[in-house]
């Protein structure tokens, strides 16, 4: 469970120049694991994503799409092998990296209101002692026009519905003003209103040249909306999606360059 205590994941944490002209990410030999469980949660031989790129993973639940983004975010340490962002080693350059958790991920009766959760997304720039500014402040009143949720700056992030607090969370991960965003099924069980806002926003972040990787369950139209798609099932990476045939068929003969 999230406790939303961002700071803290900061203190330690280098603030490394990216490598020019290194993929946005790049995993090798990978082996993911949590404590107790008795079998890996995930294994990939080599993943490269270039900048600028969406990507999407694809598979059910249980495949290891979730525990891919929190290895890239630094919040699950790999078993073995090895992760890249922007040619350098987790943590190095932590900034550059945005994580946007599930909902049921949260501590929703955290005591926090909106507009400091949305905050909370600059604390990766300012570390343990300095105050946020001016331009901070500004960004986040940005943020919350765009995802349409000023008029709840000022709530608890309880007191909201389920498409308010997934925008909510995105703006958050969005005032961290990352090059790399993880977003882990941003879509998923959220009004029609919320889903249009969200994936509009995405668009925008595509055209400014930021690098998407999503978690997702929506098989529509991947093709349109991504240059990358991993299948994965069981902890391992597949050719296609083992639950839609028609899906199946069409990428087997048409792969996707997900990995290399």
């Amino acid at each position: 469970m999230i406790h939303l205590r961002p700071w803290l994941c900061y203190q330690h944490r280098r603030h490394d120049p990216p490598i020019p002209g290194s993929p946005a990410m790049e995993l090798r030999d990978l082996l993911l694991a949590y404590p107790g469980a008795a079998a890996p949660a995930l294994r990939l031989d080599h993943l490269r994503l270039a900048e600028g790129r969406r990507m999407a993973l694809v598979g059910p639940n249980g495949s290891g799409k979730s525990t891919l983004l929190k290895a890239v975010a630094g919040i699950l340490k790999p078993a073995a092998g090895r992760i890249l962002v922007h040619g350098l080693p987790i943590g190095a350059c932590h900034q550059h990296v945005s994580y946007l958790a599930q909902r049921d991920e949260v501590n929703w009766r955290f005591p926090i209101s909106v507009r400091r959760l949305v905050l909370t997304g600059r604390y990766v720039h300012l570390g343990w002692l300095r105050r946020p500014r001016r331009g901070d402040h500004l960004l986040v009143e940005q943020l919350l026009d765009r995802l349409a949720i000023r008029d709840l700056a000022d709530r608890q992030i309880g007191e909201l519905s389920g498409g308010q607090q997934q925008r909510a969370l995105l703006a958050r991960a969005l005032a961290q003003q990352a090059d790399l965003l993880l977003l882990d099924e941003p879509l998923n069980a959220v009004d029609v209103e919320t889903r249009k806002i969200l994936a509009d926003v995405l668009d925008e972040l595509h055209r400014a040249g930021r690098t998407i990787v999503i978690a997702t369950h929506d098989h529509g139209r991947l093709d349109e909306h991504f240059d990358q798609i991993l299948f994965l099932h069981e902890g391992r990476q597949v050719d296609a999606d083992p639950h839609l045939d028609d899906h199946a068929d069409h990428h087997a003969s048409h792969p996707h360059p997900a990995a290399d």
